[in-house]
């Protein structure tokens, strides 16, 4: 299964996305502000996968908004995501995988990153302030003190809403929002446009470039 992406990439695009997806996904210890994030940019134009033997969070609450970037040939674009927030997070066996295609002289490439292996809960990976802006989602799910229909400005567990969305008039805080105390999801699997962390801490952080995409590449 090859990710949604349209147009050709030179070297150059390759770099300019490839190397900050690294980065960006291991980003340990990012100086972000506390509570809700102001952090605000236009996303690229390949969205990721990104699996989970299991995620434990507290804090958690989920809203509706808008993403806004550019394909990978320069056109403007918006994206629908449901904003999944978490005050902590950990993380058991994450993988996340990323497809470039068309690149010259070598075709298509998946970047695969790997971290927090252990059943050992201190190897795991872990995370504070989170937010994924999530295209799909799939997974078994257990909330503890659920409250389903808030409205997203007035949701009081965890992060809330990013302040940035709201003023960008990216997400409406009178719209649909759901909350809980503590979350579990086991076997997921879910297609993300950006992840945004306080701190984002990965034990046993693995990358690796793989010429092609689908089964035993990407992460699903």
């Amino acid at each position: 299964m090859e990710s949604q992406v349209r147009g050709g990439t030179r070297w150059k695009r390759f770099a300019v996305v490839m190397v900050p997806s690294v980065a960006a996904t291991a980003c340990i210890g990012v100086a972000l502000a506390q509570g809700a994030l102001a952090a605000s940019f236009s996303v690229s134009g390949q969205s990721f996968k990104v699996t989970a033997k299991e995620l434990n969070g507290t804090g958690f609450s989920q809203y509706g908004a808008k993403e806004t970037g550019y394909t990978l040939t320069g056109e403007k674009v918006n994206h629908p995501v449901a904003v999944s927030v978490f005050d902590t997070a950990r993380i058991e066996k994450m993988c996340q995988s990323v497809v470039t295609p068309g690149i010259p002289g070598i075709g298509t490439v998946t970047l695969k990153l790997t971290a927090g292996e252990s059943t050992d809960e201190k190897q795991q990976v872990s995370a504070d302030n989170l937010y994924i802006d999530v295209a799909d989602l799939g997974a078994n799910a257990t909330f503890e003190d659920i409250d389903i229909g808030v409205a997203a400005g007035g949701i009081n567990r965890g992060p809330g809403m990013n302040k940035s969305e709201v003023d960008q008039q990216k997400a409406n805080p009178f719209g649909f929002a759901q909350q809980a105390r503590t979350a579990k999801l086991t076997d997921v699997k879910q297609t993300a446009w950006a992840t945004t962390a306080g701190t984002f801490t990965l034990p046993g952080l693995k990358m690796k470039l793989m010429l092609g995409s689908g089964e035993g590449k990407e992460c699903y």
